[in-house]
């Protein structure tokens, strides 16, 4: 376990201005003084306890309870995405929070460590013309003291963001890491009866179409600043490799004789790998962003495809029927042996390196089963994530290495389910028409 102390606010984030959209105010001028222990690398951790009151009206004669409890939930559903916290029902609650301030010496954290509360999220707003301003603070309640608090001016409009911004506040102040509410996840849907990509926040809000090719688009894949993705597109009657910037209609069109598939970009470079098969069977090549073969990576008459690297990018690793079937193996990018990983199974496909380096998610077929394994980089393993759920799928790592979304059968139509590394906590993401399929985690996105 790690004791983590984030620094003062103000060194934190200094103005945060969101487009037009969400100005930071001034921060409650308060060290980050955390005596929570989270340590995200234990293989499992155990919920924080955690009391989301609905949020105070600041603006006296006013009563606006119900945008106070729309707040609150709000609060309630984005913290507890992470799985770090378990979050206590209302009804236990032993005071009103429309009645306490939000001032520390005014809060009698007795009341709250009673109801079994380590920590307390209390939230106060005002709301006129059309201009919101939300104070938000997070209370160790056994230590009876401020951990993180912020303010936020925006519009209406703009809550998402301030309190998926607060909850990165609060991430990185329980676990010294940054949190993942700046990121989206692309994935395929047959919404309008073809494949085409869409994009959604990571918790599936606002999903959008990025594609609108009319015929089949697959392996979204975003580069590591998250300004492009990379997708193969069969508008012109063959699997090509097309990459396109994620805020207008520039790119590169990848065309070459035979296929260009499942595109992998390689950390902090604007290159990545993918499966071309124009000199014979697909093989794993090295291109620059703008669809330049720089080398060919693998040497094999066999297949090889669906590569992913490894974080530091010295390493990747890829999918290859050279033993006679699908199995994944690992290869170092400046030569040397390739290594093979996986021994289980006739059939191991889809590897996603985790961020943190130590496993590779994939996918193993048992008992005519698709299901989502973990294995050690040194081969320790294999850990099954799913079982007994339908057909199980194209796994892809949150940044922080907490969370893998996936697509699942489970209910019938495919679509993207999230869950802990660990496998606990599987749900839904989102719900559209047709099926989703083919999910990918963006890095943090500065200028969301």
């Amino acid at each position: 376990m790690i004791l983590v102390g984030c620094k003062n606010l103000k060194r934190s984030h200094p103005v945060l201005i969101l487009l037009l959209f969400i100005t930071l105010a001034t921060c409650l001028n308060r060290p980050c003084l955390a005596r929570v222990y989270i340590d995200i690398n234990a293989p499992y951790l155990r919920k924080i306890p955690t009391a989301v009151p609905i949020f105070k009206e600041m603006t006296p004669g006013q009563d606006r309870a119900q945008r106070g409890k729309m707040l609150a939930d709000l609060m309630t559903e984005t913290i507890s995405f992470t799985g770090f916290f378990k979050m206590l029902d209302r009804e236990s609650f032993l005071e009103d929070a429309q009645e306490t301030s939000l001032m520390q010496h005014a809060i009698n954290f007795k009341n709250w460590t009673d109801i079994g509360a380590e920590l307390l999220i209390k939230g106060g707003f005002e709301y006129k013309e059309d201009v919101l301003k939300v104070e938000l603070r997070l209370f160790d309640t056994f230590g009876g003291r401020l951990i993180v608090g912020r303010r936020y001016t925006g519009q209406l409009k703009d809550h998402r963001r301030m309190i998926h911004r607060f909850c990165d506040e609060v991430v990185l102040c329980l676990t010294g890491h940054p949190g993942i509410f700046s990121t989206q996840i692309a994935f395929v849907s047959t919404t309008t009866g073809n494949k085409e990509i869409y994009i959604a926040d990571l918790d599936g809000y606002n999903p959008r179409q990025f594609t609108k090719t009319a015929t089949i688009t697959l392996f979204p894949a975003w580069s590591s600043d998250g300004r492009w993705l990379a997708y193969t597109d069969y508008r012109h009657g063959k699997p090509e490799l097309f990459i396109r910037n994620i805020k207008g209609q520039r790119g590169t069109v990848v065309d070459f004789e035979g296929s260009s598939i499942t595109p992998a970009w390689a950390p902090g470079k604007f290159a990545l790998a993918a499966a071309l098969s124009y000199e014979g069977n697909p093989a794993i090549y090295l291109l620059s962003g703008n669809g330049k073969v720089m080398r060919k990576l693998t040497h094999h008459w066999d297949i090889d495809v669906a590569p992913t690297w490894s974080p530091d990018g010295k390493e990747f690793a890829f999918v290859s029927n050279r033993s006679g079937s699908p199995q994944i193996y690992i290869k170092k990018i400046d030569g040397g042996n390739v290594r093979r990983l996986t021994y289980e199974g006739n059939y191991n496909t889809s590897p996603q390196w985790s961020p943190r380096g130590n496993y590779i998610a994939y996918v193993g077929l048992q008992d005519s089963r698709l299901d989502i394994y973990l294995i050690g980089t040194d081969g320790k393993g294999p850990i099954q994530l799913t079982r007994d759920s339908g057909n199980n799928e194209s796994p892809t790592w949150s940044p922080d290495g907490t969370l893998i979304a996936f697509s699942s059968t489970r209910e019938g139509q495919s679509r993207i389910y999230v869950m802990n590394a660990n496998g606990a906590d599987q749900r839904r993401l989102l719900l559209l028409e047709g099926e989703q399929t083919n999910p990918s985690w963006s890095p943090r996105l500065t200028g969301k």
